[in-house]
């Protein structure tokens, strides 16, 4: 005997997985950093490499990860690349964590 009724899954658990996908990526101090240094508005590498005082290829590495998460996009503007924020719900947590982690700053 088979059984065809399907299986309910509960929603929680893609909503979970999202979520600690999303945290995965935050969960890198360097990738951290460039993340709230585009919440103000886009950067270029170069720009980001001086906020953060680490090397283009540095950079450019976690970029290329962020980009793969779906974190942030980027514009070509003639030779130059402009990385911002590009998935919506990453702002309020950058700026919570901010809040919570960088009360003096």
């Amino acid at each position: 005997m088979t059984n065809n009724t399907p299986i309910l899954t509960d929603p929680m658990d893609a909503a979970a997985g999202e979520a600690a996908e999303m945290l995965k990526a935050l969960s890198n101090p360097g990738r951290l950093r460039i993340l709230c240094a585009l919440v103000p508005g886009q950067m270029t590498v170069g720009e980001l490499e001086k906020t953060l005082g680490a090397s283009q290829s540095y950079v450019s590495g976690q970029l290329l990860r962020l980009r793969n998460e779906g974190l942030v996009t980027c514009d070509r503007d003639g030779r130059s690349m402009h990385y911002r924020l590009s998935d919506p719900r990453v702002r309020p947590l950058l700026e919570k964590i901010y809040e919570l982690f960088c009360p003096d700053a």
